[in-house]
């Protein structure tokens, strides 16, 4: 599968790891599976460097709305993002819309610095709405 992800609870952390051709309805399935799991307000580690977003411009459009909407039910934790420079242009609209007031985001080019960065922030506080 061209994205996985793991949450865990306890260090309220999200790793996604995207491969290859990665399109909107993997994305949207993982930010449904977030949902469930109601790990909005978890820190969010997504390492892209080894994938090629297979989206149109629309897409990420309807993507960066989904992504919005999850706001209206709970917080979002901070997000540190290690992208391939050729998905750069396409993903920028997405970057704007999921970038909120009092949401860290940084863009990397290494795990390492990603990851330290990310761990010294705290996670968002829960849910407005309850999972379920």
């Amino acid at each position: 599968m061209p994205v996985q992800w793991t949450i865990d609870a306890q260090q309220q952390l999200v790793t996604v790891i995207a491969y290859d051709e990665v399109t909107c309805d993997q994305l949207v399935a993982m930010v449904d599976a977030l949902h469930e799991a109601d790990a909005h307000g978890y820190r969010k580690l997504y390492d892209g460097r080894r994938s090629r977003m297979r989206m149109t411009r629309e897409e990420v459009l309807r993507l960066g709305v989904r992504m919005r909407a999850e706001h209206q039910r709970s917080a979002l934790g901070p997000l540190a993002a290690i992208l391939p420079e050729r998905d750069a242009e396409l993903l920028a609209p997405l970057l704007g819309m999921v970038a909120i007031p009092n949401r860290p985001l940084r863009i990397f080019v290494a795990t390492r610095p990603a990851l330290r960065w990310l761990l010294a922030l705290p996670s968002a506080s829960p849910s407005i709405e309850p999972a379920g």
